[in-house]
């Protein structure tokens, strides 16, 4: 005798269910996925003068921050899991810069972290001085936060800090793109991507009821990612004239 058919009324909590997941691995893996296209542009140029690592420096600062906010405000495990995969996301990115840069510097000069110097803060010769970076950065949050985890406006000043940060994502690469009156060297796939993640994970995050700092910086990003777009239909007669 064959097996019964499931009961119709479970069709829809099962549908639920897939969604579910389907929408926890895009915010797990989606957030990273507009960085590709600009890997892969970098890669094919071998050229990093469109592209800001000051992008790179805004994610790393707010995902490390957000994953100390989850310490105090324990929100969706989904959004600690982004992060990481965020920051890892970056610090490839930044490899690849790095290495394209050292190519292509005439000048036998060399920037350390360890200089400490402010003037090339984030203009660093070795990715190694990137990763020194972000542990220093991280073992001063984790002391500051051991001393503080107690209190909450510390907490709720920690994640929208981290929100705000991440929010400002877009700025290093829209004032590039006013300071060279051009988006040439830009991934718009990458900013066309920015802004459907965004789309989609402010409403998740309304939907599912995280903390106002998530879904208002969300909103703000999404804002300065059509801000970038009105930049690509400004330059783009600069863009298409011979270099």
């Amino acid at each position: 005798m064959a097996d019964a058919a499931p009961p119709s009324f479970l069709l829809p909590d099962l549908a639920w269910s897939f969604l579910s997941r389907v929408a926890t691995l895009f915010m797990v893996f989606g957030a990273a996925a507009p960085y590709f296209p600009q890997y892969r542009q970098l890669q094919k140029s071998g050229n990093t003068e469109g592209f800001s690592t000051h992008v790179c420096l805004v994610l790393l600062v707010a995902n490390i921050l957000r994953l100390f906010f989850w310490f105090g405000r324990h929100f969706e495990v989904t959004l600690v899991w982004q992060s990481i995969v965020l920051i890892i996301t970056m610090l490839a990115l930044l490899h690849l810069c790095c290495g394209l840069q050292q190519s292509s510097r005439m000048s036998t000069s060399t920037h350390l972290f360890t200089d400490f110097d402010p003037r090339y803060f984030w203009a660093w010769s070795r990715f190694l001085d990137y990763i020194q970076f972000c542990l220093a950065f991280t073992a001063l949050c984790l002391f500051v936060t051991y001393l503080l985890i107690d209190s909450q406006l510390f907490v709720e000043t920690v994640g929208f800090l981290a929100l705000l940060i991440e929010a400002m994502l877009g700025v290093p690469q829209l004032c590039r793109n006013f300071k060279n009156k051009s988006t040439a060297g830009m991934s718009v796939k990458m900013v066309l991507m920015w802004t459907l993640g965004d789309a989609f994970k402010t409403a998740y995050f309304i939907i599912n009821a995280t903390p106002a700092q998530f879904w208002v910086c969300g909103t703000l990003q999404i804002c300065i990612d059509i801000t970038i777009f009105f930049q690509v239909f400004s330059y783009r007669k600069e863009d298409k004239k011979p270099k």
